[in-house]
């Protein structure tokens, strides 16, 4: 369930708060809220008017008054104020009470800074939530959320390709034995694809027209059959709206840059590894998880570029936030990330 309600719930959260979306997990009661991480500000006032689903749907058709802002840039919070309210009303619709503050457990990319990480405990504790606020490298709540045996002593690789972010990591015995965190993900192919139609095509498009081509027309390998697609956008010369034909493969070779990069993270984790565990990659595979996975071909992209076969992780927009949803069952096991925020 996304939105609606405000639930009356446990006290056990976890949240994968994400550059592009929100989730929301509550032990007992399971996903309770997936939305935009999109705050609409009143420029005049300052105000908040809308956040998530709400604030979304105002893209492209705001006044000159409303300011449209995603508070976290690749993976990290970028306007603090903004993304502790976001945080705050998000946290607001899946719980009733206000005397009860919950226990939260906060996905973060595994290379964030000391002050990054206590950015995102002070949002937490400014939205409710009791001290200390636990924190999961997102790696590994992916692959927990995708049901790899990371306990056993052989190693699993996870591919974590979010928003803002690809999170790669080897993991064996319950811990990360070598990762990989490079700012590319979902954001920066859609960046990529904006500036790509204006340099090949003289055609201005924006953010969501973007975001369709990637779904519709992206890939990462040849296809068995080619499709053509017309864009609607601006023509930079004439100022003057104009639909453009484009095939799959000119798309392909926009996003290559961006597809390259997040195959680069892989290979940078794979050359770390040690050969022990390299053997073991190589016999179980890895995994793909994220919203990036599902980029038409790109499993047989990065099989055919590592020799690894690649496979998607069951759910893979939701690994994140249910495998930080699991781990709600060891918080034991966190108690030392949530002890470094408070040093």
């Amino acid at each position: 369930m996304a939105g609606g309600n405000p639930l009356s719930v446990g006290r056990e959260i976890a949240v994968d708060l994400g550059t592009a979306n929100t989730l929301i997990f509550v032990k007992g009661q399971g996903l309770v809220l997936n939305e935009p991480s999109m705050v609409a500000v009143d420029t005049r006032s300052g105000a908040v008017v809308a956040v998530g689903h709400e604030a979304r749907r105002m893209r492209g058709r705001t006044p000159k008054n409303i300011r449209l802002v995603r508070p976290l840039k690749d993976g990290v919070i970028a306007d603090f104020p903004l993304c502790e309210e976001m945080f705050k009303q998000f946290l607001q619709r899946v719980s009733t009470s206000r005397w009860i503050k919950p226990t939260l457990m906060v996905a973060v990319p595994s290379e964030v800074t000391g002050v990054e990480r206590r950015a995102v405990q002070d949002a937490a504790e400014f939205a409710g939530a009791k001290r200390p606020v636990y924190i999961i490298e997102e790696a590994m709540a992916a692959a927990i959320g995708a049901g790899l045996p990371i306990h056993e002593p052989s190693a699993n690789l996870i591919v974590d390709i979010g928003g803002g972010t690809t999170e790669v990591a080897v993991i064996s015995l319950g811990g990360i034995v070598t990762a990989t965190s490079v700012r590319v993900g979902g954001d920066a192919l859609n960046n990529i694809i904006t500036a790509g139609f204006k340099r090949a095509f003289k055609i201005d498009i924006g953010e969501n027209t973007a975001e369709e081509v990637k779904i519709h027309l992206g890939s990462a390998w040849p296809l068995a059959q080619e499709v053509v697609g017309d864009v609607g956008g601006r023509d930079t010369a004439t100022g003057l709206p104009r639909t453009q034909e484009v095939t799959t493969n000119q798309v392909r070779e926009i996003l290559d840059e961006g597809v390259n990069k997040i195959i680069d993270a892989i290979k940078k984790t794979l050359e770390r590894t040690p050969p022990e565990l390299a053997a073991d990659v190589i016999s179980h595979g890895l995994h793909l998880a994220g919203g990036g996975a599902l980029l038409t071909g790109l499993v047989e992209r990065v099989t055919h570029e590592t020799g690894i076969q690649a496979f998607i992780a069951r759910e893979p927009l939701l690994s994140v936030v249910m495998g930080a949803g699991l781990s709600l069952d060891n918080l034991d096991y966190y108690k030392g990330s949530a002890n470094q925020g408070e040093a």
